[in-house]
């Protein structure tokens, strides 16, 4: 309503901006208010007497560009996030392609659909012009009173200019350089309101024994107030979804309600607790986790802990003598907790070993013997029973006494060619050892895993300790090699990724910025927006003592796009200015000022939306919290940095301006 007698409009993250009389009106909205906007300011300006078709289609022409250019800027900052692989991929690239998808559909609303609604919605608007004109006079007040204490600070600041400038570089380089130091992880913990105690007893133990230790277990877990039930799992499940065997079972603990919303300091408290009293049952051991996140680590990188150190090798006494010696060193690192080895032997088997020679002077072929061993220990089938059309294998096999016993086994006769008896250890070696369990493999090559989760510490980090120890202190055979994995797998792919497309993005965005302004000079005056923006987002992150995540960058990605359009607007308006002739200092000035509303506004609608992400504590927040702190921490330095560093910095980017009159038309209605 406050549309007519309008000069010019800019774009501002999806705000109109309107300057009228040096006044300025805005209209949080999104673009589908420009083409109205440009009507009527046609409108109110000598063309009413036009055809109102003629007026709206050259209005919409004028508004496209900038339009599609504001579009294109956003979508672009949110390409790296549409390129995101794996599990980051699945959990960030929804948000991506929804916002993405609102853009182009409000872009293809406000080109196509808008014009034809104004043919019916602009007939009848000379009245709605001059209501509400004293209302705005009255709300404007205090903004006044700030846009001239701005406008005066504005003057100092440019008296000491140097050390503005050279501040704002020092705090560019100590943010960059901190980042050396800050912890770095894949994703932050999510709390899931329950826990799942994994326990591993000694290999070869019978079923019976080991559901006699489960029942030890859970009335040890049970036992703790903060429990509601226990439900446990052993072995191999029905489906094969995952490969356990029977001296290996799953406790899903359910908390009471309290102490399901209980902190996670509280819940690795209980975990410690807990793990102390299941300590004393002899043989087993545990680790600690939730049951999404451990069924995640099991299918995308195949193990279970926030680390795993893979060991390739063709030898298993090699590679399991290997993980001995890597568990220990890994557990020895700062903030090593729950550190294990995957067992690949220990299951008790009877070994014979036929001595050829033996053999020989007797008479007794070797297949004779193994025949024998096969026959009844192995189940052979000896004959085969017909009744009717049905079939049946006959087998003979000892009983599980005799099969279990090494002396009856010893005691086997073999018969001789000449019809002798000889005793099976006569001709034969009996021994008792320890064989594999398993034998896993990973792209056809046979390797050990040792894991292990962090306590008290940033996994990237921690992975850059266990990396030095283990390179100091375990020396590989030749054929041997080393692979770290678990969350620290999917951490290294994501930082990989992004290395590659944020470069390309950026790219992307300097194209479209020339585009606009078609001078390279004023595109990177709004890319050094940028480093001033890292500086609140990373200081946010330390004075809250997060981590570097996937979830802060995708932060980081949200906040440079919107600081990149505050320097559009101010840039675009400061243009506009020295081309009605205004001298630079003077356009600088007026120019800054008559952005600060716009500029204010933008950032502190979009930090009062992540709010409430950055202090959410319900169930999910801990995905959420990062991204929210880094763009609210941004926004603050970027808004400071831009209303006084981009003003000072101008001149020095735009020194031969007036040679080129057809620049910098962005924002002119």
């Amino acid at each position: 309503k406050h549309f007519h007698r309008a000069e010019h409009w800019v774009v501002v993250n999806g705000t109109a901006i309107v300057t009228r009389d040096d006044e300025e009106i805005m209209l949080r909205e999104n673009e589908s208010v420009f083409v109205p906007l440009g009507c009527m300011h046609r409108l109110e300006n000598g063309e009413a007497d036009k055809p109102l078709l003629e007026v709206i289609r050259e209005a919409a022409h004028e508004v496209s560009r900038p339009i599609i250019f504001g579009v294109l800027i956003i979508i672009s900052v949110y390409l790296p996030v549409l390129t995101l692989q794996s599990l980051e991929g699945r959990m960030f690239r929804p948000m991506a392609v929804t916002v993405v998808s609102a853009l182009l559909g409000s872009l293809l609303l406000a080109l196509f659909v808008v014009p034809t609604l104004c043919t019916v919605a602009l007939k009848h608007q000379a009245k709605v012009f001059a209501k509400g004109r004293g209302e705005s006079e009255k709300k404007k007040h205090w903004l006044d009173k700030l846009r001239e204490r701005y406008t005066r600070s504005l003057t100092k600041a440019g008296a000491h200019s140097k050390l503005i400038l050279g501040t704002a570089l020092v705090l560019v380089l100590l943010a960059l350089g901190s980042l050396k130091f800050i912890g770095t992880e894949f994703m932050p913990t999510l709390d899931e309101g329950s826990i799942v105690v994994t326990s591993k007893r000694l290999p070869g133990i019978s079923l019976t024994e080991s559901i006699a230790i489960g029942d030890q277990i859970e009335k040890t877990i049970k036992s703790r107030p903060e429990v509601e039930d226990v439900v446990t799992k052993l072995g191999r499940p029905d489906l094969a979804t995952e490969a356990m065997g029977e001296y290996e079972s799953d406790s899903y603990i359910s908390f009471k309600p309290k102490m399901q919303n209980a902190s996670n300091h509280k819940k690795q408290d209980f975990s410690d607790e807990l793990q102390k009293q299941l300590q004393k049952i002899p043989g087993v051991t545990y680790e600690f986790t939730q049951p999404m996140q451990m069924r995640m680590d099991e299918t995308i990188t195949g193990t279970r802990g926030d680390v795993a150190l893979k060991i390739f090798g063709q030898d298993l006494d090699t590679l399991e003598q290997l993980g001995h010696q890597a568990e220990t060193i890994m557990a020895s690192v700062q903030g090593a907790s729950e550190t294990q080895e995957e067992l690949i032997s220990g299951a008790e088997e009877l070994q014979v070993r036929i001595d050829r020679r033996a053999a020989a002077r007797f008479g007794v072929n070797v297949s004779d013997i193994q025949e024998v061993i096969e026959t009844l220990y192995g189940s052979k089938q000896l004959s085969e029973m017909l009744l009717g059309e049905e079939r049946f294998p006959i087998a003979l096999r000892l009983p599980a006494s005799m099969r279990n016993d090494p002396d009856t086994l010893r005691g086997l006769q073999i018969k001789t060619p000449q019809g002798e008896l000889v005793r099976l250890d006569e001709v034969a070696q009996i021994n008792t050892v320890r064989g594999p369990i398993i034998i896993n493999r990973e792209q056809a090559h046979r390797r050990v895993v040792v894991m292990s989760n962090v306590t008290g510490r940033d996994l990237g980090g921690f992975v850059k300790d266990c990396e030095a120890a283990v390179e100091s202190k375990l020396p590989l055979p030749p054929g041997y090699r080393l692979e770290w994995g678990g969350q620290y797998e999917n951490q290294k792919r994501a930082q990989a990724r992004l290395l590659i497309v944020f470069p390309v993005s950026l790219l992307i965005i300097s194209g479209l910025l020339y585009a606009t302004f078609r001078n390279a000079k004023q595109m990177f005056l709004i890319l050094t927006i940028v480093p001033l923006a890292l500086v609140g987002g990373i200081a946010a992150l330390w004075i809250r003592s997060i981590n570097l995540n996937l979830s802060a960058c995708v932060g980081f990605i949200a906040l440079f796009g919107i600081a990149v359009l505050n320097g559009v607007v101010m840039v675009s308006h400061i243009n506009l200015l020295r081309k009605e002739g205004k001298e630079m200092d003077e356009a600088v000035s007026q120019g800054a000022s008559d952005r600060l509303r716009p500029v204010l506004i933008t950032a502190l609608v979009a930090s009062l939306g992540f709010i409430p992400m950055a202090l959410a504590t319900s169930r999910g927040a801990e995905i959420e919290r990062p991204l929210a702190t880094v763009v609210i921490g941004g926004l603050v330095t970027a808004t400071v940095l831009t209303l006084y560093v981009l003003p000072l910095l101008y001149p020095w980017f735009s020194r031969k301006l007036e040679n080129a009159p057809n620049e910098a038309r962005v924002g002119q209605g």
